[in-house]
C-alpha cells in the first residue's frame, strides 16, 4: 500500500516529539477518521529553526507529519506557509488515494502554528 519513502517515515519518523519552549503550536484534526496532528515550531529571525510533531492516527498521517517537519525546518516563515498538503504527499513519493484524507492535514497543522506565531507577534 505504501511506497518505501512513506514506509520509512512511518517506521522511523523524523522530528517526533515536542519542543518544550516552542514559540508556537498548531493543532489540526480530521474528525472523519480520528487523525490528530500537533506541530511545534521555534523561530529565529523569521526562520523555522526547529519543527517537531506529535501525531495520532494512521500511517499516512504520521508519514506526512514527519515529512512536513523535514520540509519546513530551515525555511523562512513565508516559504513554510507555501508548503501544501499536495507537496507533502509528492515528497513522500505519493500516497494511496484512500489515505490522502489522512495525510492532507499536516501542512494545515504547520500553517496553524505559523498563524499562531504571527498573531502572538502582533500582540
Amino acid at each position: 500500500m505504501y511506497n518505501d519513502i512513506a514506509l520509512d517515515h512511518i517506521s522511523d519518523p523524523r522530528n517526533a516529539g515536542e519542543i518544550k519552549d516552542a514559540d508556537s503550536i498548531g493543532h489540526i484534526g480530521n474528525p472523519a477518521d480520528g487523525d490528530r496532528i500537533t506541530i511545534y515550531i521555534k523561530v529565529n529571525n523569521d526562520i523555522l529553526t526547529d519543527v517537531m510533531f506529535k501525531a495520532f492516527g494512521c500511517g499516512a498521517a504520521i508519514a506526512a507529519s514527519s515529512m512536513i517537519t523535514v520540509m519546513a525546518k530551515g525555511k523562512t516563515i513565508d516559504q513554510a506557509m507555501a508548503i501544501s498538503n499536495e507537496a507533502v504527499s509528492e515528497e513522500l513519493g505519493g500516497l494511496p488515494p484512500q489515505k490522502l484524507q489522512c495525510s492532507n492535514i499536516a501542512a494545515d497543522a504547520l500553517h496553524n502554528a505559523i498563524d499562531d506565531y504571527r498573531s502572538k507577534r502582533l500582540i
